[in-house]
This record gives C-alpha cells, structure tokens and sequence, in this order.
C-alpha cells in the first residue's frame, strides 16, 4: 500500500503553550490538491509552517513523505506568505530562483547543467524570464510572486506547500498559478495551499475549512457548503 504523502492524526498545531488549531486529521495521495481556506489568523499559515518543519505539532502525529516534518528537505517545497528574500537582499530574479536548487546542491557543491535547465523552465513556466535579470526587489509584489514561485518550482519537489500562492496576482497571474499546480500535480506532488479565495477550491480533493478550528473537511461540494461558509466567514456562496 503506498505512503500518504502528507498525513494529520489527531495533530493540534499553535506556538507555546498556544493552540490555534486542535485535532485536525487528514491525508494525501501523491497528485492530490488540499485547500486550506480562511480568514487571516485561522491557522492556515500555521498549518503549512507545521507541515513543513518550522514549527512542531503541540500533539498528535504529522507525517511528509513517511517522516517528521522538516526531514525531507530535499523533496519538500515551501513558499510562504511574505518571502524574506523580497526586500532584505539585493538580488536578481535569477539568483533568487537559483536558491531553489540549494537544498539538492548542498553548500559545496557546483551547479550543473541540468541545474541550469530547471532554473531556466522554472523562470519561462512562471513568467519570470523577462524580468530575470532585474532586482526582485524593484519588482512589483505580482512580479516578485512570480519569482517566489519559480524559486519553489526549480526545487523539484514531491510536495509544495503554498502560502497564499495568488496574493498580488492579477486575473491573469492567479490563472497561471492554477495551470502550474494542474502541471505540477500531473507529474504525482501533491500540493498543499493556503487561500482566503472560494474558486482556488474548484479542482481540489480536498477542501478544509478553518476558523481556529476545523470548520469542515472534505471535498469541494460538501466542505463548502453555505452553511460552513457562513460560520467561517459569514457569507454564502452566491449562486
């Protein structure tokens, strides 16, 4: 039977002694697309910042790729809400989406050829290629996402946890992330995403509703229901 490429038993994620979000349980299949929908402070950035090692499970058990978050490096992409790398240092685009390669590369190591090739699609599947040689950060915030997410693309990743992977993208921009998450999980990652918009949910397995806890979990047409909606936000779809 294959691994679950991202598993939740039981897990109550926060900081401290601080729980945002108690017993979520969940889990993936290589390709799948899960959706964490909510309002700013719900738990979904917390939720993606659990699974991908940078803060610890307060409890339960949380598994990425058949081990403790944060120990499959290599093979786990993470873009978070507001990349450091966007104001602090003078790079290019280029030399931003190469740090992608980092983690295979290790420290020591020289890029090779096919480093070069998944820099150079990443940047092209993106729409990062006309603006690769400029400062990120004279970048618009649209431009500036396209480069953070060609960074996580060049990785190679089984799994890609994305935080809000749309924000500051035009109609145009948040289709292109829709095509690169279709491409992406046609080649079997799975791909977890942090969103606040109801259509990000259209084409996922599975859609999780949150509010500090869990509102709802499961597909589309069932977790999304006006009833959940209203108590997660306080609207209804509009039908």
């Amino acid at each position: 039977m294959p691994t679950k490429t991202v598993l939740a038993e039981n897990v109550s994620i926060g900081f401290g002694r601080h729980t945002v979000v108690a017993e979520i349980d969940f889990s993936t299949d290589s390709g799948a697309l899960v959706v964490l929908i909510g309002t700013n402070g719900s738990g979904k950035s917390t939720l993606l910042k659990t699974l991908a090692g940078m803060i610890k499970p307060l409890s339960g058990n949380a598994l990425v790729l058949g081990a403790k978050p944060g120990t499959r490096v290599k093979n786990v992409g993470y873009l978070p809400q507001h990349p450091v790398s966007s104001h602090t240092l003078p790079l290019c685009v280029r030399d931003v989406v190469r740090m992608g390669r980092f983690a295979d590369l290790g420290l020591f190591n020289r890029e090779t050829t096919k480093d070069r090739e998944l820099v150079k699609i990443a940047l092209e599947k993106t729409g990062a290629a006309e603006f690769a040689d400029k400062p990120l950060r004279d970048l618009s915030s649209g431009q500036q996402q396209r480069a953070h997410l060609a960074q996580v693309l060049a990785r190679q990743a089984e799994v890609l946890l994305l935080d809000e992977p749309t924000a500051g993208l035009d109609i145009n921009g948040r289709k292109l992330v829709a095509d690169l998450i279709a491409s992406e999980r046609a080649r079997g990652v799975t791909v977890v995403m942090a969103t606040h918009e109801l259509q990000d949910a259209e084409n996922a397995n599975t859609v999780m509703l949150l509010a500090q806890r869990v509102v709802s979990i499961g597909a589309p047409e069932v977790a999304l229901r006006d009833e959940f909606l209203r108590e997660c936000f306080g609207f209804t779809q509009p039908h």
